[in-house]
């Protein structure tokens, strides 16, 4: 078989990786293929062994609906991938650099990262890999090179429930009880955390993972994990890849990762902070402050992200569950303000040293697919630099509230995105229609259902 195949596209990965891997990794008989979709979720199938360098050499076939894919696994005709599309297959390649071990698992197996082709070798339009990277690509045919770095918030929880069937706090592995009071940034929880935390590390590093300071956040069960920074495609697959290492190392630790942007009530949301920053060719950080004052071209970023997050709220916050994170007086936004030092905005400009000055975009919850995330990033980042915008005076105290300035719900959000020529732009053509045919037929899952809160309201009252 030819070592090039002739729909090869530039970006996939070379055959000498596998080579190489399958060489380090002798015990290793078994490789997961694992496609992001556009809800964030994982999917595709483990293979043998034998099949690896065949997969390097001439991709493989996937359906392109499972693209078109709910939240439940379910077909969504209405994307134009299923029937419409006679359910046809399209050519999926390794992502370079994504052949990593899983070293949780037993007997060991492997990973490779997807993404999707069409069977020419043109890029599938609706796999959100391709929409980040062309917002990236546009970044740097104007002179600018995006990096990139995202926050990890998530709750670990016990694998059983309450007697009501709710979520309840996992109990720590060395005390065996279970954390009370919010204790954000207690070191006791930390330490009695330890073999997680220990296998979290030492699984990043088998993994090439850059991942950093781990915190106890802002409730019981709650933590946080940082990435390093790196360019933007790289930023959204470590912290894709990062998910999936928690979550396999949560249920053998006899814990559930729970990644939903609000899980409770009464305690905080999980965000996805996005830190961004432009380089130049030489790797010079562009946003660093000017003397005395922050850089004209980080400012501009500011407004783009400012002017454009209206319409970029269903990105942010794309289900039902992740409204419920936004409320006053949290760490979540609520307007589209900004300011210096200040986590209560929705971009923030971190203190630290003028020469590493950056923004964080601060409205995503870790519910949202982290590549769409970064492409609206970019997009509206880029918008502001192209129109030389002003983001208008900081905001010095708590951010409040602004009237109507974001969707009130997610309804509100699906219509503003489906109505929005910078979100269509920002994520291309194809990609909108299928991200807002999943959104509305996962809405209309929702409004059909009867909660049990309905009925314990409604029951033998009206």
């Amino acid at each position: 078989m030819s070592r090039d195949h002739p729909s090869r596209p530039p970006e996939a990965a070379a055959v000498a990786e596998a080579e190489a891997f399958l060489a380090a990794h002798p015990d290793i008989a078994a490789f997961d293929l694992v496609l992001i979709d556009l809800n964030g979720i994982a999917r595709g199938k483990i293979v043998r062994r034998h099949e690896l360098l065949p997969i390097f050499r001439a991709g493989r076939h996937l359906p392109g609906s499972i693209l078109g894919l709910d939240v439940t696994g379910e077909d969504v005709e209405e994307t134009g991938l299923v029937w419409s599309d006679g359910d046809a297959d399209r050519r999926a390649w390794p992502i370079a650099g994504s052949l990593v071990p899983l070293p949780w698992t037993s007997p060991p197996r492997g990973e490779v990262r997807l993404a999707l082709f069409e069977l020419d070798g043109a890029p599938m339009q609706a796999d959100p890999r391709h929409a980040l990277a062309r917002q990236a690509r546009l970044l740097e045919a104007d002179g600018f090179h995006p990096v990139l770095a995202y926050e990890l918030e998530f709750y670990l929880l016990d694998r059983e429930r309450t007697a009501d069937g709710d979520f309840q706090p996992l109990r720590l592995p060395l005390s065996g009880e279970r954390p009370e009071g919010i204790q954000v940034y207690g070191v006791t929880e930390l330490d009695r955390l330890e073999p997680f935390i220990d296998a979290v590390y030492r699984g990043a590093e088998a993994q090439g993972l850059p991942v950093e300071t781990m915190i106890s956040e802002y409730a019981q069960g709650q933590f946080e994990l940082t990435l390093r920074h790196a360019g933007a495609l790289r930023a959204a697959d470590d912290l894709a890849m990062l998910k999936r290492l928690i979550r396999g190392l949560a249920v053998r630790h006899g814990m559930m990762a729970c990644f939903m942007a609000k899980p409770f009530a009464g305690r905080a949301g999980s965000g996805m902070h996005v830190h961004a920053s432009l380089a130049d060719a030489a790797g010079n950080n562009l946003f660093a402050d000017r003397g005395e004052a922050l850089s004209p071209l980080l400012k501009q970023a500011v407004a783009g992200l400012l002017a454009t997050m209206h319409e970029s709220m269903l990105v942010f916050a794309p289900h039902l569950n992740s409204w419920r994170r936004f409320s006053a007086q949290s760490y979540a936004p609520t307007t589209p303000t900004w300011g210096t030092n200040n986590r209560s905005v929705a971009v923030r400009i971190p203190a630290g040293a003028p020469s590493g000055r950056h923004l964080e975009q601060r409205a995503a919850g870790i519910d949202s697919n982290p590549y769409l995330v970064g492409a609206a990033v970019l997009a509206g980042m880029r918008k502001g630099i192209l129109e030389k915008a002003d983001p208008g005076p900081e905001t010095t105290a708590y951010a409040e509230t602004a009237g109507d300035a974001l969707p009130p719900d997610w309804r509100s959000a699906i219509e503003t995105a489906s109505r929005s020529a910078f979100l269509k732009d920002a994520l291309g053509e194809r990609l909108h229609h299928v991200f807002l045919a999943l959104k509305r037929a996962e809405y209309r899952r929702f409004a059909a259902e009867v909660t049990a809160l309905e009925r314990r309201l409604y029951g033998e009252v009206v």
